[in-house]
């Protein structure tokens, strides 16, 4: 591990500079790190949003490092955070504490779905005087052009992560949820990127072991998904992302949910989910998980990422063979390919085997592998995932496949890989078509 975390380190400082903070016991920075928001030179007032998983004593902490730094605390409390999934409700009462309180910056504690709220919570504060619906800010870029009409800036966020998952805390990314439609929607902004992040990895230790797993899967879906669809001349970036990705989740997943308090498991899946942040900043996720976006009822966002993965796998296989070898290298090493002399193989049965390896990975750490096995999916998902699929402003999620996909292509192509999905059947997967 020693190898690939320090590997994972050098790609972190070349990817955030001097605006991450990151490492074991490194929480109580904040405070300095917040004091320069001030406004002329006077100590800055923060609001202090805590995620729903975020526990008291990270807060208490939080608040005690801006304290005697400062700073004022408005409301003299951490405003309770985003419930999971970020629901669009939440994001409205979040904003209503910005403009009620004023606050020079914002300090965000959680996990994705806190630090995502807060995102969107902030871009709306900022510019609800152009639109006060939060629809009117999905998609690719809309943020940014509503800042150069308005001449607005954005209030600063500081994001702390408090579990190894998504890598909301270092992305453009802001995931939102319609409870109602059971269906997520996107902001992708660079404008929405936090100012600061930090992320103490030894607060990751009372993740419970289900998110543990999640957070595993996701990172490992952000990395693979964009290493599948990235341009030739990030290849070799993104190449050892992924294999350092691989290198730290796959042989620490189980030694952290069996062992929670084993510190060097916890940093390695920690420089894992964070280089996972760093794929997405390259490029863009696409299949598994556009599709997660319509399971937010089903299960978790990181394991609908890692069922789907496999079986869009066999689905890419035409456009991604050199990126399976590199990608079965890393399952051969830890023993999740099943197939001997899997590196003869090519085309469709380099898909297969390399998928299955996904899954021998998943069912190690209790996982599951198709969507069948989760009591709430029912066929009425699969109309959802492929209805999603056409929205015009998730179609980014398609143009980043390794071979773009239409939405006119969505029922018959999509359509099959769900239905593999649902029963763990690759041959049920047609083959999509190299464009030319």
């Amino acid at each position: 591990m020693r190898d690939s975390k320090e590997r994972a380190v050098a790609l972190l400082k070349q990817f955030k500079g001097n605006s991450y903070t990151f490492g074991l016991n490194v929480l109580d920075q904040v405070g300095e790190i917040a004091k320069s928001q001030g406004k002329d030179g006077n100590a800055p007032f923060v609001t202090v949003i805590g995620g729903a998983r975020s526990s008291k004593s990270i807060a208490d902490r939080v608040i005690i490092s801006l304290k005697k730094a400062g700073a004022r605390i408005v409301p003299d409390r951490c405003v309770e955070g985003a419930r999971p999934n970020a629901p669009r409700e939440d994001v409205y009462r979040l904003e209503s504490y910005l403009l009620h309180f004023k606050p020079d910056c914002v300090v965000s504690i959680g996990g994705g779905s806190g630090i995502d709220a807060v995102k969107a919570a902030a871009a709306l504060a900022t510019l609800g005087t152009e639109s006060p619906e939060l629809d009117a800010w999905f998609g690719t870029g809309a943020v940014t052009e509503g800042l150069k009409r308005s001449g607005k800036k954005l209030l600063p966020h500081i994001a702390i992560e408090t579990s190894a998952s998504s890598g909301a805390h270092l992305t453009k990314y802001s995931n939102v949820t319609d409870p109602i439609a059971g269906q997520k929607k996107l902001i992708v902004d660079d404008a929405i990127v936090p100012f600061h992040s930090i992320f103490d990895y030894s607060v990751t230790v009372n993740m419970p072991a289900a998110l543990t797993v999640d957070g595993a899967l996701d990172a490992v879906a952000h990395a693979v998904e964009v290493f599948y669809g990235v341009s030739d001349d990030k290849y070799e970036l993104c190449k050892e992302i992924t294999e350092t990705v691989l290198d730290l989740v796959l042989p620490y997943t189980k030694r952290a949910v069996d062992k929670p308090d084993d510190l060097e498991a916890r940093e390695a899946l920690g420089l894992a989910t964070d280089l996972g942040g760093y794929a997405i900043m390259i490029g863009g996720t696409n299949g598994a998980h556009l599709t997660s976006f319509s399971l937010v009822d089903v299960t978790t966002h990181g394991r609908a990422c890692g069922i789907m993965n496999p079986y869009y796998t066999v689905l890419f296989a035409p456009s991604i063979e050199k990126r399976l070898k590199a990608i079965g290298a890393c399952y051969a090493a830890v023993g999740h390919m099943k197939k001997t002399g899997w590196e003869s193989l090519a085309g469709r049965d380099l898909a297969v085997a390399a998928a299955e390896g996904m899954m021998s990975f998943a069912r190690s750490v209790g996982a599951e592998t198709k969507l069948s096995e989760f009591p709430n999916f029912t066929p009425k998902h699969v109309t959802r995932a492929l209805t999603a699929a056409k929205d015009p402003q998730l179609k980014m999620k398609l143009q980043n496949m390794p071979m773009p996909m239409s939405s006119e292509q969505v029922d018959e192509y999509m359509g099959s890989v769900l239905d593999a999905a649902v029963t763990g059947d690759f041959s049920k997967i047609k083959t999509l078509p190299v464009a030319r």
